[in-house]
């Protein structure tokens, strides 16, 4: 397949070199003064505190810079706060992938990491970590700035700094939360990015949605649904063989709850569906029910751990969920007679919510805002799901993209939550890239 580099490319970048000094054709081999042009000019940039050259085996440089963000993009006296971004160079001429992070970015540091788009087209990478997460949780951390109208306007500054620097053409992209953000910085500000590709990135409309249960309850074949629900029923009715096992593994690891461990166990079994098909587990190595007890807790922990309902040092995404960005339930009907609670109802504030955000309540704001742009406009955007994630039942509305001329939604038959571009049948995959090629040519 062409990548978006045409045959006068090299003509165009010599011009370029004329009559921007010290920057480099591509395929050139770098002077010592042309390597530190980026970092100069980074370093010079409003609000940097901090350049960092790392290693990189995938770009010909790459820092992390540190910038002071408002922590109220609409009141600049209420503070600020520092924040973690990656800038990978390719060129000053090419285009640039713009990852809107989620979570923490710490695996962007990774001397091989490259983002597949970017892999692809040869294009530059500037990867945003979320604000509240990790190097870039303010100090002290107060959750009313924790939102996505604020996350959208902290990659809308740095996408403006940057542009000083990359004034080609910007694609955002995502997976997962990451992914919510690429929709959420698209609707807030439409013209920032010239493509937008979501990875299975839900927008939920409400902390315990709704369609995330219906969905499981159809997901794989009959066979399939049969043994995921009779080893969640064999391992509730061994719950006091268990509780044990998973009473020292808590200790081993330094696990504590919010809730009983009894509650605990109820948890991992309702969750164990759900992380299956998400994961995209193949229900073939799911024990059979008179397999021993210890080999049924250990598939159980690698499917679904406990340590995702102990408390947490990080508990920001949890406080989105019960703010804006919403959750998924649980269906306690088949299992009644084992469970040890009477109703998951609440249970994201109840196990993860820290105390100092124990008032959070929901507002669909956010996600009617994205539907009304959605529905109004076209903007160039691919959204890619798996077909048995339980996160594409909260994905965008097929009717969104009836009648769109540039907005597609692509599902991976049979994938999960780790469905990308590479990951796609060849039909489905050459249909992305070809889109891909035509408008970063235009």
């Amino acid at each position: 397949m062409k990548r978006i580099f045409s045959f006068f490319l090299p003509f165009l970048l010599f011009l370029s070199f004329l009559s921007f000094p010290g920057r480099p054709a591509v395929g050139q081999v770098r002077s010592e003064q042309s390597l530190s042009l980026l970092e100069d000019r980074l370093s010079r940039m409003e609000g940097v505190t901090k350049v960092e050259r790392i290693a990189s085996n995938k770009f010909d440089e790459k820092y992390v810079v540190t910038v002071v963000q408002p922590l109220d993009h609409s009141k600049p006296e209420a503070g600020s706060f520092s924040q973690r971004f990656i800038v990978s160079h390719a060129g000053f001429d090419a285009p640039t992938v713009l990852v809107t992070e989620g979570y923490r970015g710490d695996y962007g540091l990774n001397p091989n990491y490259r983002e597949e788009i970017s892999e692809r087209y040869g294009t530059n990478m500037v990867f945003v970590e979320h604000r509240f997460f990790s190097e870039s949780t303010p100090k002290p951390r107060d959750w009313q700035y924790l939102t996505a109208e604020n996350s959208a306007y902290d990659l809308h500054r740095i996408r403006t700094l940057m542009a000083q620097i990359y004034p080609g053409k910007w694609i955002a992209t995502g997976i997962s939360k990451g992914g919510q953000t690429t929709i959420i910085y698209r609707t807030f500000f439409p013209d920032d990015v010239d493509i937008s590709v979501p990875y299975v990135a839900p927008v939920c409309f409400g902390v315990e949605d709704g369609r995330h249960e219906p969905f499981i309850r159809a997901c794989g074949t009959p066979e399939d649904r049969i043994k995921i629900h009779s080893f969640q029923g064999e391992v509730l009715s061994r719950k006091t063989e268990i509780l044990p096992i998973l009473d020292s593994l808590s200790k081993v690891q330094g696990l504590t709850y919010k809730i009983p461990l009894e509650e605990v166990l109820d948890y991992m079994v309702l969750e164990y569906s759900f992380a299956l098909w998400q994961w995209g587990t193949p229900t073939t190595l799911i024990p059979d029910t008179s397999a021993g007890t210890s080999e049924l807790f250990r598939h159980l922990v690698q499917v679904a751990g406990p340590d995702y309902f102990a408390v947490s040092e990080e508990p920001s995404f949890f406080v989105q969920a019960a703010k804006e960005l919403g959750y998924y339930g649980y269906d306690t009907k088949p299992f009644k007679k084992w469970l040890t609670i009477r109703s998951a109802k609440g249970y994201l504030h109840g196990i993860f919510l820290p105390d100092d955000a124990a008032d959070v309540r929901f507002s669909s704001v956010l996600h009617k805002r994205i539907y009304k742009y959605l529905k109004h406009n076209d903007p160039r955007m691919i959204c890619i799901y798996g077909q048995y994630d339980p996160w594409t039942a909260a994905g965008l509305d097929d009717k969104l993209f009836a009648g769109k001329s540039n907005m597609m939604k692509v599902v991976e038959p049979g994938g999960s939550h780790r469905a990308r571009i590479g990951t796609l049948p060849p039909e489905q995959a050459e249909q992305v890239w070809s889109v891909l090629d035509k408008w970063l040519k235009e």
